[in-house]
């Protein structure tokens, strides 16, 4: 599962009454469409639409968790009431647990505005570069929403695995990038920051390389074999074929075996011949 921040995004805490609505209640712009972010993706329009018609077809809400902490039942703090897209991005309304202390204690936090940010977790169904305002970015054009996630300012660690996603297609596009880069400076001195980062990329593929040869050694020298015959068991066979005695010798039959190869015709005249005697 991956997961994206929507930070300080728009943020409304339903107070209770009757005609607020259910205390525990917030509403929020969880993702923001057209925004490039820190990672150079871009969630389009229509992204949510299917992913949003099959939780409602299933019946059962999105779960709304404290830090994307999915391993512990405390940190499941709420649902979403409602979700839907907006010209904006991904609105939804929300209502929390509010017999949960720790659901309290967001709800406090949110009430008072030391915690405005959102995250999400998703997965990609359908997702290419694209370009916008001259610049490549990586469009988000249909995902599946997990989960709703409140998360404090900057302590989400999860969102640090974005570097990692479509590692296969996103490191091509930048060592692509970097070729340009450096085929635009041909001729001119490297500084001393593009050469400690080149240095440090030559150091991540040379220990990369070393762990592949580490396993690739590892490997049973049997199964590398597998399907050759062994040369030392060729050998021994070979030596044991030509030690045995050939049954047709002459120190066997008192008389050499015909050439059959030189004279076929002969041959067979001379075992005729050796048949009747």
């Amino acid at each position: 599962m991956l997961t994206k921040d929507a930070p300080a995004l728009r943020v409304k805490v339903v107070e209770g009454g009757a005609d607020d609505g259910e205390a525990g209640e917030f509403t929020a712009l969880v993702s923001v469409f057209g925004n490039v972010d820190s990672y150079g993706d871009v969630v389009q329009p229509g992204a949510f639409e299917r992913t949003l018609k099959e939780w409602s077809a299933s019946g059962y809400p999105i779960p709304v968790y404290w830090g994307h902490n999915l391993s512990d039942p405390d940190y499941n703090i709420g649902q979403v009431v409602e979700a839907v897209e907006t010209d904006r991005g991904l609105q939804v309304r929300a209502r929390l647990d509010m017999e949960s202390p720790k659901a309290g204690q967001v709800y406090r936090l949110l009430k008072g505005g030391r915690v405005k940010e959102f995250s999400f977790g998703y997965s990609v169904r359908d997702a290419g570069w694209g370009e916008k305002d001259g610049q490549d970015v990586y469009e988000l054009r249909d995902i599946d929403l997990y989960e709703v996630s409140v998360v404090p300012v900057g302590a989400n660690p999860e969102t640090e695995l974005q570097t990692v996603k479509t590692l296969g297609e996103r490191t091509a596009k930048a060592t692509a990038r970097a070729v340009a880069a450096l085929e635009e400076k041909a001729g001119r001195v490297l500084s001393a920051r593009n050469e400690t980062s080149l240095r440090e990329a030559r150091d991540q593929l040379a220990a990369a390389i070393d762990g592949i040869d580490g396993v690739l050694s590892a490997l049973d020298p049997s199964e590398e074999a597998d399907g050759e015959p062994d040369e030392k068991n060729s050998q021994d066979e070979d030596n044991a074929t030509e030690q045995e005695p050939d049954p047709l010798a002459d120190d066997a039959k008192g008389a050499p075996m015909p050439d059959f190869a030189a004279d076929p015709l002969g041959a067979l005249i001379e075992i005729s011949e050796r048949s009747t005697q």
